[in-house]
């Protein structure tokens, strides 16, 4: 019994440990507890999964697919994925474009996508960031000109999560150079196997190859795949954007970390001593506790709000801030707890199959590789410093 819960929410947490229990793959939740590499297949194959389940996409309307779960469901589904070592689900499709879709898309735009995104026949990329625009969004130069019965799409890319393994990328492209900057932007859908598309990789510090840069050289894109109307693609991006941030304080997986990290610190010693009971390191663990328990309030109240159809707002940027301070504090703290141990990191160890003798506990590898890749989240979905300028603007403070 999880006290402070209905009976009948305590039901369905019970229900949902029952699926994970039996639908999970054994292997994949293996990977993600040690730290694995997650390939194409296996996110694919855990999609497919959620989806046969109907699970896939509870923000979704249910006539096209969501589950009527209200806030805490949601909240209980997405603690015990994480809890039970699920994949996450990969967000563009499902969490990004589709509510971009249900509020301004056209009719045919969502029979047409919106079933592809569930099947899993369109695996979607994002086109935001650029070379010189990406907190300074507006200030993107990728170009797309009318002509005739497409647009001619010119213009880069970059830091492109996932893109190798896109068909599709919903992009914001410059169709106007007049007025101010964010009143000529365009939200268009563009098929990857086009002509003129080219994506090349950029390998992280970790050595991940999780994000590209992606080129457009006259890519022909028909005038049917705008969304809503030309020009007005910066309320689209801002809207896709609060859900984005919203998504990205991970409260689940954040909770599965710090999880992990009081193993670890349990494990450790200090003078003889577990490192639970160095005042210090204690204090440190019990903020970022108490920090994660204050979000996952927050996180509540935002996802009742959108269970009565409220776009989140600048409480989004607020998840956003403290979600990613809260993580990367647990990737400092179980860094710190490994000591030594976490020096030594072997990008080729995050590779299934990989089977040299493991410096030190077999979790220190994933440690060091987690506390480098997740340095970026302070960066993407807006830097944490436009989101305070944000939040500054509302008048609400962290």
């Amino acid at each position: 019994m999880d006290l402070g819960y209905s009976k009948e929410e305590n039901e369905f947490r019970e229900e949902v440990r029952n699926f994970l229990a039996e639908n999970l793959p054994e292997r994949i939740s293996e990977k993600v507890r040690l730290g694995k590499r997650l390939g194409r297949d296996d996110m694919a194959r855990w999609h497919a999964i959620l989806n046969e389940r109907g699970w896939l996409a509870p923000g979704w309307p249910a006539e096209h697919g969501g589950t009527n779960w209200t806030a805490v469901q949601k909240h209980i589904f997405d603690e015990e994925t994480w809890a039970a070592g699920a994949p996450r689900t990969v967000p563009f499709g499902i969490s990004m474009l589709a509510p971009v879709l249900h509020k301004f898309g056209s009719e045919e735009q969502k029979r047409h996508y919106l079933p592809r995104i569930l099947d899993g026949t369109d695996w979607w990329c994002q086109g935001y960031s650029e070379p010189g625009a990406g907190s300074d969004l507006a200030s993107l130069r990728t170009s797309a000109t009318r002509d005739g019965d497409h647009y001619i799409v010119n213009g880069q890319k970059t830091w492109t999560t996932l893109g190798q393994y896109a068909n599709m990328i919903f992009c914001l492209v410059r169709t106007s150079g007049e007025g101010k900057p964010q009143e000529g932007i365009s939200f268009l859908l563009i098929d990857m196997d086009t002509p003129g598309v080219e994506v090349r990789p950029i390998i992280l510090i970790d050595g991940e190859h999780e994000v590209n840069e992606v080129f457009f050289d006259n890519v022909k894109v028909p005038v049917e795949n705008l969304v809503g109307e030309e020009n007005m693609g910066w309320t689209y991006a801002k809207y896709l954007l609060t859900h984005e941030r919203t998504g990205t304080a991970n409260i689940g997986n954040s909770n599965a970390a710090l999880q992990r990290l009081k193993k670890i610190a349990g494990e450790q010693r200090k003078a003889g001593r577990s490192l639970l009971d160095d005042p210090y390191f204690a204090a440190r663990l019990a903020r970022v506790e108490i920090d994660l328990e204050a979000m996952k309030t927050t996180n509540l109240r935002i996802l009742v709000d959108a269970d009565a159809g409220a776009a989140p707002g600048p409480e989004s940027s607020m998840l956003k801030v403290k979600g990613t301070i809260i993580r990367q504090e647990i990737n400092d703290l179980a860094r710190r707890a490994l000591g030594p141990y976490a020096l030594p990191f072997s990008s080729e160890a995050m590779d299934e199959g990989y089977n040299d003798e493991p410096v030190g506990p077999e979790y220190a590898n994933p440690i060091a590789a987690k506390y480098f890749n997740n340095r970026k989240m302070s960066i993407y979905a807006g830097s944490n410093e436009i989101q305070r300028e944000i939040i500054k603007k509302t008048k609400m403070d962290l």
